[in-house]
């Protein structure tokens, strides 16, 4: 038997199919995670690590745009506009917050929410910074990577005094605004005094007092610059490696990415390998588990990078016991 349906039903049953689905597709895009990224950086210098921290939430099951939307919020180095910046994710409602970019962007995080995950990372302690209660176990709405990079600097100053032995006095570019900044100092000068090695600390917490400290170099018999491990100077790095070089004054840095771009030496922990552990710590949270009891991760990768061609036009013979023990020679 057939059963037949008027027209005018016909159109209503369709017009109730046409108004159910997209309500349907919008409940699905509801149910999508969102991740709030909030970085004191600015795109262009973090695309590379932008890329790691997605790789680690491929690995955990997320691919953005599929089953996660990423929020993207950069501070660009003016980290005032962090607070407003965390502020407004909290608001979109965001699932998980990853605070990146330095310790000012992980601080803002943590004053915007007590109650939505963050997973940050961390240069400096976040114990001694007040972050968390422990590493083990973080308790509260954070956990993240600690990569150690203002606990290396008595590693990096030896390495700089390697490659310039006959440096009577090294330069230390140092930003007294910095969260961390205090006990950084403090183990400089330690390591400073235990070698016997003279230092001169330059302060600069902006691009003018930068560009005072090298024309300040240059009319001292400095030898050699430690450019200390920090977010502000991370979003400087075209500005100091163009002194660097124009000055002429060998420099040690914190991050590979200064010596891929000309810098003459550099030893920390791969931030790349850190952003895809982040990236992976971020799906577990997404896949039910709690930051207060995921460790603080360390690292176990540590780089150091030699730039011969940079070594070369500052006319230094590197010693070959240190290009043997560098992880990457660029030529």
């Amino acid at each position: 038997m057939t059963i037949g349906i008027g027209r005018r039903q016909f159109i209503s049953a369709l017009g109730g199919a046409t108004v159910s689905w997209p309500l349907t597709v919008r409940a699905q895009q509801a149910a999508v995670p969102v991740v709030g990224f909030l970085s004191g950086q600015s795109p262009s210098t973090f695309a590379s690590l932008t890329s790691a921290f997605q790789q680690g939430l491929n690995e955990s099951g997320f691919v953005e745009g599929k089953n996660v939307a990423i929020e993207y919020r950069w501070a660009q180095g003016q980290f005032d506009r962090l607070p407003e910046l965390a502020a407004d994710l909290v608001a979109r409602q965001v699932t998980v917050i990853v605070a990146t970019g330095g310790e000012p962007s992980i601080f803002a995080a943590k004053a915007a929410t007590n109650r939505i995950p963050i997973v940050f990372t961390a240069g400096g302690d976040p114990v001694r910074q007040g972050l968390v209660a422990s590493l083990n176990r973080p308790g509260g709405n954070l956990t993240g990577m600690f990569f150690l990079a203002t606990d290396l600097e008595s590693k990096r100053l030896g390495l700089l005094r390697e490659l310039v032995p006959s440096a009577a006095t090294i330069a230390v570019l140092w930003n007294p605004n910095s969260p961390g900044g205090a006990p950084q100092l403090q183990e400089i000068q330690e390591a400073a005094h235990a070698l016997g090695q003279q230092i001169v600390i330059l302060y600069a917490s902006s691009e003018t007092e930068i560009e005072k400290s090298f024309a300040a170099m240059a009319g001292s018999r400095v030898g050699g610059l430690l450019v200390a491990a920090d977010p502000f100077f991370s979003n400087r790095r075209d500005q100091i490696l163009t002194l660097a070089a124009q000055h002429s004054v060998p420099a040690i840095y914190y991050l590979r990415e200064f010596t891929a771009l000309g810098g003459l030496i550099s030893y920390g922990a791969s931030l790349s390998e850190a952003f895809r552990q982040v990236g992976a710590y971020t799906g577990r949270i997404l896949n039910g588990e709690k930051p207060a009891e995921l460790p603080i991760i360390q690292p176990t990768k540590f780089e150091m990078v030699i730039n011969l061609k940079t070594a070369k036009a500052l006319g230094l013979n590197v010693p070959p016991t240190l290009i043997a023990r560098a992880d990457e020679v660029i030529e």
